[in-house]
């Protein structure tokens, strides 16, 4: 208990309640990770785990490891998938809480620590395995030396900032955003340019660069593959509006409405010079208005994920509770703060709830419109064993496709696991080794869904392309989406392309 710093809190009461809150949500979230099925993300990440690298095609090697570790714990299994990101939320926790605590004080704390687990960032992007936890729980460290740093005038203290940055950056390429945010910090608190003029800050780059070069080596190894992958996020083909609102709609509900107010009129009441002193509140702000502007940017010319600003969350929730804790409201502002206070905890718990039984029991049935039961995989543990039997019955010892996510899927949940392998793509499958020879000499099985636009192509590539199957995937007999089953065979030249 000490550890989240209940010996100093004006209301003790106030901190063991949410400490008991925190680790009920940790223990429901394990339960819902045991029993929701994988998304195809989780079982690319769960094979890219069987082979640990310094680096993968989309994201640096933290989410893989993570796993690995997970699944030597708990089995190949949704929880030891998902076991390590879930429980990451007790370290990210107290280094909200503490930060919140060194740059304001211990209530703002308490109460940043229990919006940020009522966040759907916490509540649902915990419980499934993605870089997003680790570099979460990394920003949240990070902001804490940072303040540790302004507390103390400790130089020490960037040695550990170096150390957290690197582990951001081995978590996602999203952490980049926070070496301009940490500048415009020191360059706009007085008492903090005099570091700019001392090694401090720059010992600290370069022990991030070490704990991030594996990484920078793959990348030198493979083409800068990942770094080039990323890298054309910013190629502006078009500009467009239609993005924006989507964008702004995602990030509300990511911090659940009465967070997300509450964060807003945090951010703009520190920016207006109320709340705690300047180098608290420029921190602060520092850790989430470059993201955004980058990611407002972003929706002019492309779609941002509800999931790729999730790093500014740890700032973003110490705002929401400054707006509680340190700064009076007046006339309606007091009104919005006040309500959105009431409404945080029933209306994150409520959101929280639905999403869970949504996810792991389907109580509406909504087929293919439920995102839950689409893109967590619903339906693929029957589906699993139905695509084995198909595979057995074809005598094929290996299983293709074209798309990624079948094709995790298909690794994951076919009870033999044999080997599945991507036609194109295979950039992302470089760490592994490349499949026997001798597994394209027989009867081959190819999958693909729905229309099957990638047949003409095959035809091509094989002398055999054959229909033998269709396959459903469903929840409660409502069907969510079809799969074909093709028997190749024959390959005309090399059955996979070059990564």
């Amino acid at each position: 208990m000490v550890a989240f710093g209940t010996a100093a809190l004006p209301d003790r009461r106030y901190a063991l309640a949410i400490i008991a809150t925190i680790l009920v949500l940790v223990g429901v979230r394990l339960v819902c990770a045991a029993i929701t099925p994988l998304s195809f993300d989780e079982c690319l990440y769960w094979l890219w785990s069987k082979h640990i690298a310094g680096g993968y095609y989309d994201h640096p090697p933290i989410n893989p490891i993570l796993i690995r570790l997970g699944t030597t714990l708990f089995g190949d299994t949704p929880l030891g998938v998902r076991a390590l990101g879930v429980l990451l939320v007790l370290p990210a926790s107290w280094a909200v809480w503490r930060t919140g605590a060194l740059l304001f004080n211990e209530k703002v704390g308490a109460t940043a620590a229990l919006y940020f687990n009522l966040t759907l960032v916490v509540t649902i992007g915990s419980a499934i395995a993605t870089p997003d936890n680790a570099v979460v729980t990394a920003t949240a460290v990070l902001l804490l030396t940072l303040a540790k740093l302004f507390a103390t005038g400790r130089g020490e203290w960037w040695l550990a900032v170096g150390v957290a940055f690197g582990v951001g950056m081995l978590s996602k390429y999203t952490t980049i955003f926070f070496a301009f945010g940490i500048f415009v910090w020191l360059l706009l608190v007085p008492e903090l340019r005099k570091w700019l003029a001392t090694p401090w800050p720059w010992i600290a780059g370069v022990i991030a660069l070490v704990v991030f070069s594996p990484t920078l080596i793959w990348n030198a190894e493979h083409h800068w593959a990942s770094v080039l992958y990323q890298y054309n996020r910013l190629v502006v083909n078009e500009w467009t509006l239609r993005y924006f609102g989507e964008f702004l709609l995602t990030q509300i509900g990511m911090a659940t409405p009465p967070v997300f107010v509450l964060g807003a009129m945090g951010l703009i009441g520190t920016l207006r010079g109320e709340g705690g002193t300047l180098g608290a509140r420029i921190l602060i702000n520092a850790f989430v208005w470059p993201i955004v502007i980058y990611f407002v940017w972003h929706t002019f010319h492309g779609r941002v994920e509800g999931n790729w600003p999730e790093p500014i969350y740890a700032a973003f929730v110490i705002a929401a509770a400054v707006a509680v804790e340190r700064i009076k409201w007046r006339g309606v502002s007091a009104f919005v703060v006040d309500w959105s206070k009431r409404l945080a905890v029933p209306v994150g718990l409520t959101l929280a709830a639905f999403i869970y039984l949504q996810a792991a029991f389907g109580v509406l049935s909504l087929g293919p419109a439920d995102p839950t039961a689409r893109v967590l995989g619903a339906g693929w543990e029957e589906l699993g064993v139905k695509m084995d039997e198909a595979r057995a019955r074809l005598g094929a010892p290996i299983v293709l496709t074209t798309d990624y996510g079948l094709a995790s899927w298909l690794a994951f949940y076919m009870p033999s696991r044999p080997p599945v392998e991507q036609i194109n793509g295979r950039m992302r499958y470089v760490n592994a080794p490349p499949p026997d020879p001798a597994l394209f000499s027989g009867a081959i099985m190819y999958v693909c869904m729905d229309k099957c636009g990638e047949v003409p192509v095959l035809r091509n590539r094989f002398t055999t392309v054959e229909l033998v199957d269709h396959l459903t995937r469903s929840r409660h007999g409502i069907l969510i989406e079809n799969y074909y089953v093709y028997r190749l065979s024959g390959p005309v030249g090399p059955p996979l392309d070059p990564p």
